[in-house]
C-alpha cells in the first residue's frame, strides 16, 4: 500500500501523511526509517533531506494534532461567555478536531512516553485536560453543572467518550454525520446541573 510520493508530489507533509498511517499501522517503535522510505516510495536520503529522523517526523505529527487542540481553548467561544457554553464549545470542537485530524490524534493518543517527543506529547495533553477540568470547575462553581461529580474525573469521562471514536470510527461511516453534536448532547443531559 505505498503511496509513491514522486519528486514532483514529495513534501513534508505528504511524507507526513505517510509517517503517520504507517506509526499507527506498526506502531512507532515498530516502524523504521527503511519502512517509512518503501511506504512513502522514496530513498531514506530523501527523507533525511527534509528532516533529522523518525523522532523529528513523530513530534511533527503529534505536534499537529496538539496545535489544532490548543488552537480550540483560544478561540472565541472558548474564552467567552458562561463557563459552561465555553465548555460545550471545547468539547464539541474536540471531536470536530479528532474526525478532521483523525490519523494525527490517533497516533497522539497512542504515545506512551518511550521517547523525549512522547514525554512531550504526554505533557502537552496532561495540560490541555488540565486547562478543561479547571473550565470544569468554574463551570460547577458557577451551578451550571453537577457539583457532586468531580471536575477531574469528569474530564476523563468526556475525553474517554470523545478518544474512543478513533477506535471505532471510519470517515464516510453511515450514522456518524452528527457525531460532534452527539458527545455534546450525551455529556452534557448528564453534568448539567439540574
Amino acid at each position: 500500500m505505498a503511496e509513491n510520493l514522486t519528486r514532483a508530489s514529495y513534501t513534508v507533509e505528504s511524507l507526513l501523511a505517510v509517517t503517520v498511517r504507517v506509526f499507527n499501522e506498526r506502531g512507532y517503535d515498530g516502524t523504521s526509517m527503511e519502512d517509512l522510505s518503501r511506504a512513502a516510495g522514496i530513498s531514506k536520503s530523501s527523507i533525511y533531506h527534509h528532516v533529522r529522523g523518525k523522532e523529528e517526523l513523530l513530534r511533527l505529527a503529534v505536534g499537529r494534532a496538539l496545535d489544532a487542540l490548543f488552537g480550540i481553548l483560544a478561540e472565541p467561544k472558548a474564552v467567552e461567555g458562561r463557563p459552561v457554553d465555553r465548555l460545550e464549545h471545547v468539547v464539541r470542537r474536540t471531536a470536530e478536531v479528532l474526525l478532521a485530524e483523525l490519523p494525527y490524534v490517533t497516533l497522539l493518543l497512542r504515545v506512551r512516553g518511550n521517547t523525549t517527543t512522547e514525554q512531550w506529547a504526554l505533557e502537552r495533553r496532561r495540560d490541555f485536560d488540565h486547562r478543561v477540568a479547571e473550565l470544569v470547575q468554574e463551570a460547577v462553581g458557577a451551578g451550571e453543572l453537577r457539583a457532586d461529580v468531580e471536575p477531574r474525573l469528569a474530564t476523563r469521562l468526556l475525553f474517554g467518550m470523545i478518544n474512543s471514536v478513533v477506535e471505532w470510527y471510519r470517515p464516510g461511516q453511515r450514522g456518524s454525520e452528527g457525531l460532534p453534536d452527539a458527545v455534546v448532547q450525551l455529556a452534557f443531559g448528564g453534568l448539567r446541573a439540574r
